[in-house]
């Protein structure tokens, strides 16, 4: 399986690059998202860098413009992942780190989090081998192997949510949070377990099941349903399609979006 490695030019994706440079399975890739007037410069760094670890060099230039959202930035930047991983049978690698869990965390308990909010960055399909490093070990790692790396500048400034977080965080001891974090963990884990024996096999659930359940509860079988078939919705959709499991007329269809279609029959709907 090629290891398709996500690489800004910034201090974080350059060290992971360094880590594993030696293997012959990782593709260099970087996405240009046109949104600083040096991003043409990253892109062209990058490149070298893989030019001289002797690595395959995949990138993509969209012309997204200085207004784009933090939000659409990261989609476009996956879907070029996830197609370069397709072209190339490919896992994604990116260099998330300890601290970009703790910002992620804070983000999601202000933004008013459900319990799996505290267990960010934890999709199985992407690795992450910088998790458990902090941003101070990497500069250290970095400074020890003699790394050159670009500057984001927009990391300083207060236009973005993320970086208000983080310069709000800069004193704040994560010891307790990542504690937390950790046994959050563990139980999404031994809930995801127990959800997976309980899912029918061929994927019709009986909407009178969801008539009394706990909303909570309810939404979690619907969002390991849906990941049964390989298929993710929002909490807000996940709610919206609870109600609508309750209170739908029969053979009535809802948008779980994406033009992702459910018929909702008088009894029963399924997931597929």
């Amino acid at each position: 399986m090629r290891k398709v490695l996500a690489i800004s030019g910034g201090v974080d994706s350059v060290s992971m690059l360094h880590m594993m440079h030696n293997d012959p399975d990782v593709i260099v890739t970087h996405f240009n998202h046109g949104i600083r007037p040096n991003s043409d410069v990253d892109e062209a760094f990058v490149k070298q860098l893989a030019e001289s670890y002797h690595l395959t060099f995949v990138s993509k230039k969209e012309n997204l413009g200085p207004n784009c959202s933090e939000a659409h930035a990261r989609n476009r930047r996956y879907e070029f992942l996830n197609q370069v991983c397709q072209e190339h049978q490919g896992e994604i690698y990116t260099a998330h780190h300890q601290d970009d869990l703790v910002e992620t965390i804070a983000i999601n308990i202000l933004r008013g989090t459900g319990w799996r909010g505290l267990v960010p960055l934890d999709n199985p399909k992407i690795h992450r081998p910088l998790i458990n490093m902090t941003k101070k070990d990497i500069y250290q790692y970095a400074t020890k192997s003699n790394l050159i790396f670009r500057h984001d500048a927009t990391n300083t400034e207060d236009n973005y949510l993320r970086n208000r977080i983080r310069h709000a965080l800069i004193n704040f001891d994560s010891k307790q949070l990542i504690k937390l974090y950790e046994n959050q963990k563990t139980l999404k884990t031994e809930v995801d377990q127990i959800l997976q024996n309980v899912l029918p096999k061929n994927h019709i659930y009986e909407r009178s099941w969801f008539v009394y359940l706990d909303d909570n509860i309810a939404t979690e079988i619907l969002r390991t349903g849906l990941a049964a078939v390989n298929r993710s919705a929002t909490q807000p959709q996940l709610k919206d399609f609870l109600a609508a499991i309750r209170t739908y007329q029969t053979n009535k269809k809802f948008n779980l979006g994406n033009n992702y279609l459910v018929t909702i029959t008088k009894t029963q709907f399924k997931l597929d």
